[in-house]
């Protein structure tokens, strides 16, 4: 007997890591185009820093992150076990938000540049701090976003299931992101390295490398920018376009009609619509919001 419900237990245990891995993959699915943004702002939010305290302070805002995360994940399930209905504005919100900070970049884009010290120019220590507080500040918003999109992938989820979900994603999302960062910001130095020990030992493969790795580091962070500010419109725009139920069933029809000529087109339709929705929405949030300033100021 005591056999039998161990392999019992057993049993139960691997379905329950089945569902988990199963929901969590659907969930990292999901959020992946957040990801890309999560990873390309806080890449842009490191660089400037002293080449001795690049690693620190990626430390520092992973840790700041990982906070952020121990605070929205019981945030969320709370949300979910007593106003669920709460899960879809605060979504449209979410989307909302990313789409207005798309818009924002580009509209606003070279001015922000302007604002930034320049690459070389060491930072103070209390600049430190404050760039340091900035990720975090940046990381509470899309780390927000990510709770929010995997919880409404498994709302209909046992609670049990929910919190393992939301965690692993905390932890899996926390570490992957800024261990890419540490080595993107690393990257430079990994090619000057290789170039260096190159010419030392008269080794072509890695001085070749190691140029190599020099040219890509700073056209990576440019990639790296684009690539966030579309996921931007098009995981917002996403967002949107599922939470309001007239413009899903619009584009789901559109969707359908493709796919009777190429199921490549049905996806370029999805895609398209998400960007459109997302520019619109978020150049509109960008006026109003430019509206209210003026109102504020009169």
């Amino acid at each position: 007997m005591a056999g039998a419900s161990l392999l019992t237990l057993l049993d139960d245990i691997t379905a329950l890591l089945d569902d988990i891995a199963t929901m969590s993959k659907v969930a990292t699915k999901k959020t992946a185009g957040v990801l890309g943004d999560d990873l390309a702002l806080n890449a842009q939010q490191v660089s400037g820093v002293n080449a001795d305290r690049e690693l620190p302070v990626v430390w520092a805002v992973a840790k700041g992150s990982m906070l952020n995360k121990a605070i929205l994940v019981p945030a969320a399930l709370l949300i979910s076990a007593f106003i669920p209905w709460l899960i879809t504005p605060l979504l449209m919100l979410g989307g909302l938000f990313l789409c207005f900070e798309g818009a924002e970049k580009l509209v606003h884009g070279k001015e922000h540049q302007a604002e930034q010290p320049a690459v070389n120019e060491p930072l103070t220590p209390e600049a430190e701090k404050e760039k340091i507080k900035g990720a975090i500040r940046t990381d509470f918003i899309l780390s927000a976003e990510i709770i929010v999109i995997s919880l409404g992938t498994v709302a209909a989820a046992s609670f049990i299931n929910q919190v393992l979900v939301l965690s692993v994603i905390a932890v899996v999302m926390t570490v992957g992101v800024y261990g890419l960062v540490a080595g993107i910001v690393k990257l430079d130095d990994a090619g000057l390295y290789l170039l260096q020990r190159g010419v030392a030992t008269k080794n072509s493969i890695s001085r070749a490398l190691g140029r190599f790795l020099l040219v890509l580091a700073p056209w990576l962070m440019k990639v790296l920018a684009i690539v966030g500010t579309a996921a931007m419109f098009l995981v917002g725009g996403g967002i949107i376009v599922h939470g309001i139920e007239p413009l899903h069933h619009l584009v789901s029809h559109w969707g359908e009609v493709a796919a009777q000529h190429s199921s490549v087109l049905e996806g370029l339709i999805g895609i398209a619509a998400n960007g459109v929705v997302g520019l619109v929405s978020g150049f509109v949030t960008v006026l109003l919001m430019g509206l209210v300033k003026r109102i504020k100021k009169q």
